[in-house]
């Protein structure tokens, strides 16, 4: 049984010295070691060495009396011993976070590092001006951005704050629905005038459809009239990309349709860069989801930082609602 103990723990060395440990360090190490899965992506995320990482492991594991982490060359498994103390640990971190918030000022709870996930195009586009402002208004953050069109799981890639667009899987987590994303059928001006003109979906099979792989995999596109019934029309790909960009760089170029997302496409269409095909026809919107791991309490800086995300993609939003009217 561990005895009961303060911030700092005392650890007797085998040969006679007395070594401290720092219990909360420990555990917020042991925490993100779990989290990344390695000793190397905690290192880098907290901005300590490897080597240290690996010591403050071993002297926690010292003065529990048992082993937390059974290792091998590569990887790493946490024993049932470890699975017990992650979560405890994780309950203390949070309560530690919520007492300090409520006696100190914002500035001095958000800091560190925090690592946010989002999709590409959501990341390249709407995303930075939200980041700058939460950076603003807490200058010791240090932020990380993830980019990744694949679902990322929050635990095992380290995220702590996580964008979702389009349905939600299962899993553990705590979400916010932050409204839906529209997405635009597109082309040139240059190609629409080169080509056939597009006055119903049944027409689309006709031209060359540019698409990013994972969307519209069957080649049917739906389409929905005045938001009503859904209905899914052939088209024909020519070219798949694993990457937004090079499809609506493409499109600009004048070498075919494709599906936009608002916040990509809006800009190009208002420049006349780019037209919106068949306009009283809607390719259906996906739904954009704020996703946080199932903490409670939810610690203090995430909770500041999700607050502020939310309100900055309301006020996006309702700007962009408007413009549109």
């Amino acid at each position: 049984m561990v005895p009961m103990a303060g911030a700092h723990a005392r650890l007797v060395a085998a040969n006679g010295k007395e070594r401290r440990v720092n219990l909360l360090e420990a555990m917020r190490i042991y925490v993100r070691v779990v989290e990344r899965g390695s000793m190397s992506g905690a290192a880098r995320d907290l901005d300590i060495g490897q080597p240290a990482v690996s010591e403050r492991i071993e002297r926690l594991e010292k003065y529990l009396g048992c082993q937390l982490l059974l290792r091998n060359a590569r990887t790493f498994q946490c024993t049932p011993e470890g699975i017990l103390f992650l979560e405890r640990s994780k309950f203390v971190l949070g309560a530690v976070e919520q007492v300090l918030a409520e006696v100190a000022n914002d500035e001095h709870i958000v800091k560190g590092t925090i690592r946010i996930a989002a999709p590409h195009c959501l990341g390249e586009t709407i995303l930075p001006e939200g980041l700058k402002r939460v950076r603003d208004l807490y200058p010791r953050l240090d932020i990380e951005l993830v980019l990744n069109d694949k679902i990322a799981d929050l635990v095992t890639e380290g995220v702590d704050i996580s964008f979702r667009v389009g349905p939600l899987a299962d899993g553990a987590y705590i979400a916010w629905p932050l409204g839906q994303i529209r997405r635009l059928l597109v082309a040139s001006p240059d190609y629409l005038e080169r080509h056939t003109s597009i006055e119903s979906p049944a027409q689309l099979a006709e031209h060359n459809f540019i698409r990013v792989k994972g969307t519209f995999d069957a080649n049917q596109l739906p389409l929905a009239l005045d938001s009503d019934i859904v209905d899914s029309v052939p088209i024909r790909t020519t070219i798949k990309t694993t990457h937004w960009r090079p499809m609506y760089e493409m499109v600009l170029a004048g070498a075919g349709l494709c599906v936009l997302e608002g916040p990509a496409a809006t800009a190009a269409i208002e420049a006349g860069r780019l037209a919106h095909v068949l306009p009283a026809w809607e390719v259906p919107a996906l739904a954009l989801n704020l996703l946080i791991r199932p903490q409670r309490p939810v610690p203090a800086r995430v909770r500041k930082i999700v607050d502020t995300l939310k309100d900055f993609m309301a006020e996006t939003f309702e700007h962009r609602e408007k413009a549109e009217v």
